[in-house]
């Protein structure tokens, strides 16, 4: 006999970190979106997303999604040795009053190749 699922989600709350190690590959993408999104409804604006050193095709995934959404300001792979190193990648939200609403156009290509060059692309 299996236990029943609660009829309800679940609701967890919003912190400045994402830990993907208990998510499946196919899960990440819409996670991310969902994430980023309440993170930046709650005000925060930096966050670390801990996706595991591994093969490095899971951050692979996450940088590729992470380059193409409009929230995203910067991020920074590695992070630095205390917070993750090769693990993790810091992302950095664009703030209500930079200009860039949720929804918006992506930032400039300009913006976008200092990402790729900040984490590695």
């Amino acid at each position: 006999m299996t236990p029943e699922l609660p009829e309800e989600p679940v609701e967890i709350e919003i912190t400045p970190e994402l830990d993907l190690h208990t998510f499946q590959p196919r899960e990440v993408s819409s996670l991310l979106d969902d994430y980023l999104a309440a993170c930046w409804e709650k005000g925060i604006h930096q966050v670390r997303i801990i996706h595991g050193k591994g093969t490095g095709a899971l951050r692979i995934g996450v940088h590729e999604k992470l380059s193409r959404m409009s929230l995203v300001a910067a991020i920074t792979w590695p992070a630095s040795a205390d917070s993750g190193g090769w693990g993790a990648t810091w992302v950095q939200l664009h703030k209500p009053d930079d200009g860039q609403p949720i929804g918006q156009e992506p930032p400039s290509q300009s913006n976008k190749k200092a990402c790729r060059e900040t984490a590695g692309f």
